[in-house]
C-alpha cells in the first residue's frame, strides 16, 4: 500500500486516520503508534463515518475519499496488532469524498488532558505536509492540494489521553460552531 500511495498521480497520500461527520471530513495525521487508530475507533462509535485508519486519499481539489480497509488495533499487553474488518463493526463506510472540516494535530500521551489549540490553516497544511508521501518528490503538487484541502478547516493541536474523551470533546466543538455558522 505504501508503494501504491508513493506512486498514485491523481491522488495525495497522507498517512492519517480519516472519518467523516455531517458531511466533512476530520483528518488525524499521525505516525505510526500515534494513537491515529483508537481516534478513529472512538469515532465511530459516536456515529462518524468511516474513511480510513491509515490513508488520507485527496484529490486535486483538496476533497478526501474513501480507502476502508481492516483497522489495525493495537494491543497494549503485547505490543502486537491484528486486522479488525469495519464490517463487523455496525459503521457506515464512506462512499463519496468530503470537503475536509478539521484536522486534528494529536499523540496519545498516556497522562494527558486534552486541551488543544487553534492553530493556522498554514500551520495545518504543514503538519499534513509532513505525513504526505510524495511531499519529498513533488513538493509544490503536494503544498498545492494540501492548502485547497485546509481552505475552509479548522485545525487543533495537543496532545492528548484516552480517544473517548477527546471525541465526546470535539465533536461537542464541532456541533457548537456549526449551530452558530447557521444563525
Amino acid at each position: 500500500q505504501a508503494v501504491i500511495a508513493n506512486l498514485a498521480r491523481e491522488r495525495l497520500f497522507i498517512h492519517a486516520g480519516v472519518v467523516g461527520w455531517e458531511n466533512q471530513a476530520i483528518l488525524i495525521p499521525g505516525e505510526s503508534r500515534s494513537g491515529k487508530t483508537s481516534l478513529v475507533e472512538a469515532f465511530l462509535r459516536a456515529g462518524a463515518t468511516y474513511y480510513s485508519d491509515e490513508y488520507a486519499v485527496l484529490d486535486p481539489d483538496g476533497r478526501v475519499h474513501p480507502f476502508p480497509r481492516a483497522l489495525g488495533v493495537r494491543h497494549r499487553q503485547d505490543n502486537g496488532w491484528t486486522r479488525q474488518p469495519v464490517e463487523g463493526l455496525g459503521v457506515s463506510v464512506g462512499q463519496t469524498p468530503l470537503p475536509v472540516g478539521l484536522v486534528l494535530l494529536t499523540e496519545y500521551k498516556p497522562t494527558a488532558h486534552w486541551r488543544p489549540r487553534s492553530v493556522t490553516r498554514g500551520q495545518a497544511a504543514l503538519a499534513l505536509f509532513a505525513h504526505t508521501f510524495v511531499a519529498h518528490r513533488e513538493p509544490t503538487l503536494a503544498l498545492g492540494i494540501l492548502q485547497r484541502a485546509v481552505a475552509a478547516a479548522t485545525a487543533l493541536k495537543g496532545a492528548r489521553g484516552e480517544a473517548d474523551e477527546v471525541v465526546g470533546r470535539v465533536l461537542a466543538r464541532l456541533s457548537t460552531s456549526q449551530a452558530q455558522s447557521a444563525c
